[in-house]
């Protein structure tokens, strides 16, 4: 999260001091506007269900505005799912000030008022909250702008709001004039480049409730990720021997890059072995998100698609380590 104060520039209810997440952008005009009013695009990632190519040929100020946005800074990631995007390798580590979602559509497949379109489109929208809602900061916000009259009003996104540990906590009126680059685009069907009438339109503001926040502020006090899978420096004469051993197992010394990232981790793991005190998800979890700062920032610049060798060798070292725990586990029953 950036830091908030002199110099911040506010365009309505976005800030360049919050970090954004912008999810199924058309042409990427909204990212461009928010982008123009702060100045830069540092604090901001906008993806698209499209890929490049298939935004290009779709809309005609695509290319301009994304080399604008990239320019400006921006994280632009193409073919994110709205219902999957806490998984993808980009975005699953992070945590939003505004995730913001303008106008979600599941595509034209009929009639608006069709129940059965209408249900395609509430799924649609439950699966991005079930998403959002775990990618939040504490005191972090999602926004849907959405049409308030009938048919639109019938896909009640208070009521899915709640399914997902969300309460809503404002609904506002939408303009688009408020935002000067922004141009509202049908996105599919045969004239994707076309504006749709908007109507009344309200931006829906949600935010987690008291439990679910409560949570996170529990987990937040807890032991970084840091501190729980800390490791001493490594000099160059460590070496991993495998002919040292304590109980028939062998030494662990970390020279690989996926041993020094994860080796505190696995550690971690033998010492809490057998224990039910710790949450076994919530750690690994953390080991992974700590995992792939560090890799990212060790190198700027890298792909960070490569990081998905080095979670290939941690599967070799976890299926190593999982053997090695076995052992451990029978030679403490022998010596009972």
């Amino acid at each position: 999260m950036m830091m908030r104060g002199i110099g911040e520039r506010w365009i309505k209810n976005y800030s360049s001091g919050h970090s954004i997440l912008l999810v199924g952008e058309g042409d990427f005009s909204f990212s461009l506007s928010l982008a123009m009013a702060f100045g830069s695009a540092t604090n901001i990632i906008a993806t698209t269900l499209d890929s490049y190519d298939a935004l290009i040929s779709k809309y005609k100020d695509a290319r301009e505005n994304v080399d604008m946005l990239i320019t400006l800074g921006a994280s632009l990631w193409y073919g994110v799912d709205a219902t999957q995007m806490k998984n993808h390798p980009d975005l699953w580590w992070k945590k939003f000030d505004r995730i913001v979602y303008n106008f979600p559509h599941a595509g034209f497949h009929g009639k608006e008022d069709d129940p059965s379109l209408i249900t395609m489109h509430r799924n649609l929208v439950r699966g991005f909250l079930q998403n959002a809602s775990s990618m939040l900061q504490l005191d972090g916000e999602i926004h849907i702008n959405h049409k308030i009259k009938p048919p639109f009003d019938s896909w009640k996104l208070e009521d899915l709001a709640l399914e997902c540990s969300l309460i809503c906590i404002a609904k506002d009126d939408f303009n688009c004039r408020d935002y000067k680059w922004y141009s509202h685009k049908r996105g599919s069907g045969w004239k994707p480049d076309e504006s749709f009438p908007l109507g009344a339109s309200k931006t829906f503001k949600f935010k987690l409730n008291p439990a679910a926040q409560e949570n996170l502020r529990k987990q937040a006090m807890m032991p970084s990720s840091s501190q729980m899978f800390a490791m001493p420096p490594l000099g160059p004469s460590d070496v991993y021997d495998v002919n040292s051993s304590t109980n028939g197992l062998p030494l662990h010394n970390y020279t690989s890059e996926c041993q020094i990232l994860f080796g505190g981790y696995l550690n971690h793991v033998e010492e809490t072995f057998g224990s039910d005190a710790y949450d076994v998800q919530r750690t690994a979890e953390e080991a992974m998100r700590l995992a792939f700062e560090m890799y990212m920032s060790a190198v700027p610049g890298r792909p960070s698609s490569d990081f998905i060798g080095i979670l290939e060798e941690l599967h070799n070292m976890s299926v190593l380590r999982s053997q090695q725990l076995q052992l451990m586990l029978l030679f403490q029953r022998q010596q009972l």
